[in-house]
């Protein structure tokens, strides 16, 4: 595929038929996505490739208490998973009731989905330039999340597809003991890897004049 048509066409897949994603092309996707930039290029990155039903399943349970939570945020208003805000919704009764809906049916039935990826990155070599500042961290994300979707769009180069979701950092000492992995190895993302029923051809996404200002936040929106 063109460069530009995978870049613009690489969609959040959440649906995926019976088809299976076999270790040549999980490997063609990894061997494509480890040329990612990351800090120092230390390449701090782990993934663990989960084909067992029962831990798939087990990974897609650990993600119902944040989609809980989320659901009840929403409920009463608010952004969910925020941090700016203190939220009015109590987070441990919300992560606990059943009755609040888990909004995407892929999360019930996460044994389905044909190979599931957790992605760790290691903290040791993770250059963390905002650790100091008053609000939450995400400046360690550029250390791994150009990797996770570089690994996306590679599967859509391949004619499959997955999505990418943090719903498991919500859960991280769970999934690390689950996975065998470190306490400093931290869960950054989950990826869910099958061949769509369709594959998309057009996103919906703001125009470059929305986000984009020249010299200043209040400064002119860049046009072509």
């Amino acid at each position: 595929m063109d460069f530009l048509e995978v870049a613009r066409t690489t969609f959040a897949a959440r649906e995926f038929t019976e088809d299976e994603v076999p270790d040549d092309v999980l490997y063609r996707i990894f061997d494509t996505a480890r040329f990612a930039p990351s800090g120092g290029n230390r390449q701090g990155w782990k993934v663990i490739a989960v084909r067992d039903p029962k831990v798939k399943q087990k990974l897609g349970e650990l993600c119902w208490p944040a989609m809980r939570i989320a659901a009840a945020q929403i409920r009463a208003g608010e952004v969910y998973w925020q941090s700016v805000t203190a939220t009015a919704v109590d987070i441990s009764d919300a992560a606990s009731d059943e009755s609040l809906p888990i909004a995407i049916p892929m999360f019930e039935h996460l044994e389905d989905v044909p190979v599931v990826c957790v992605v760790a990155v290691d903290l040791n070599v993770v250059a963390s330039m905002d650790q100091y500042l008053d609000r939450v961290g995400v400046v360690s994300g550029a250390s791994i999340y150009p990797m996770a979707w570089s690994a996306l769009m590679a599967a859509r180069n391949e004619g499959f597809g997955g999505t990418l979701t943090t719903l498991l950092a919500s859960r991280e000492p769970e999934v690390q003991e689950l996975l065998g992995l470190e306490s400093y190895e931290a869960v950054a993302a989950m990826l869910t890897f099958g061949r769509p029923p369709k594959q998309l051809s057009k996103l919906s996404r703001k125009p470059v004049e929305e986000f984009v200002f020249i010299d200043h936040a209040g400064g002119e929106p860049l046009t072509a």
